[in-house]
């Protein structure tokens, strides 16, 4: 095929990442005013979007997945819902196929992001949280004061990879957030990169994305970067060559643009029921199988008991 006959994707890949508190959720959660969102909560951090009008909170779909260091549920279920086969997550655990949900027949939603079209955007808050689930789970079972060891890492890249890779090629629009973290890079200068993985995993985790963002406060103002040559020691970049900090308000319209199917109606929800017929528990994990085993399920978005 030539380039000439190649159509160009019209979903986008984004990544915002940047210091706590310096814009990154209230930057993604302004997409809401003409697209609907399909946001997973993986920090308990949805207290921003409660700012927005009551228009752009009826087109957010909310999953919140309560991932803490004594259950570090968020990898689990996020390298399911990150496939794009259909999954059942419950309310209450954010577990895919939940057995105990299913059998107090607990609210649970379905999700298969394969289905989802160009009016949806999904959002991950934050890689950040799913690096720190992949850590606990990988030592889950060691003492509080354990070091990761050579093979512990390598579990965690290979976590990384196998959830990015699916980022790298989803044919769906999706917004990831992460923190910052200066690491050093092959050629021995220092640098500030988005959070995902080790620090040398960091480091490549922009190639997955069509867009990195990068958030601070500048002034006692928000500041918002997407240019490769905003700054030598922060990483950003557009394949397309936006610019936002040239803008006077900087939004992520100029990357998705209007959503040419209008900028009301749902995100797929429904009254429909799960079919728990067709949901199964998951198979129990453990650190040496997690990265090869936990990578099916998710969907469109129907809520049911």
């Amino acid at each position: 095929m030539k380039l000439t006959d190649k159509i160009p994707t019209t979903t986008h890949r984004v990544l915002i990442y940047g210091a706590p508190k310096s814009g990154k959720t209230q930057l993604a959660s302004m997409l809401a005013t003409n697209y609907n969102l399909l946001w997973f909560d993986l920090e308990n951090g949805y207290a921003t979007l409660l700012k927005l009008p009551k228009d752009a909170q009826e087109r957010i779909e909310l999953i919140s997945i309560p991932d803490s260091k004594t259950f570090p549920i968020a990898i689990e279920t996020m390298l399911k819902v990150i496939t794009g086969n259909p999954v059942s997550i419950c309310e209450v655990h954010g577990k895919v196929a939940c057995p105990l949900c299913r059998k107090d027949n607990a609210p649970t939603t379905e999700i298969e992001l394969a289905k989802l079209g160009g009016e949806t955007v999904v959002v991950i808050d934050s890689l950040t949280q799913l690096t720190n689930s992949a850590i606990a789970f990988i030592t889950k079972n060691q003492p509080d004061d354990y070091k990761m060891d050579f093979s512990d890492w390598g579990n965690l890249k290979a976590i990384v990879e196998k959830f990015l890779s699916q980022v790298q090629v989803a044919r769906y629009n999706i917004v990831c957030i992460s923190h910052e973290e200066e690491v050093e890079m092959e050629d021995g200068r220092k640098k500030i990169v988005p959070v995902c993985g080790s620090s040398k995993s960091s480091r490549n985790t922009a190639k997955y994305f069509d867009h990195v963002i990068y958030c601070d406060v500048k002034n006692r103002k928000h500041s918002v970067a997407s240019s490769t040559t905003f700054a030598n020691s922060i990483l950003t970049g557009s394949r397309t060559d936006i610019v936002l900090e040239s803008e006077v308000s900087p939004s992520l319209m100029s990357i998705f643009g209007v959503n040419s199917n209008g900028s009301s109606g749902s995100s797929g929800s429904s009254g429909s029921k799960t079919n728990e017929s067709n949901t199964k528990p998951t198979t129990a994990a453990t650190p040496g199988n997690i990265a090869l085993e936990h990578l099916r399920g998710v969907g469109t978005v129907t809520r049911g008991r």
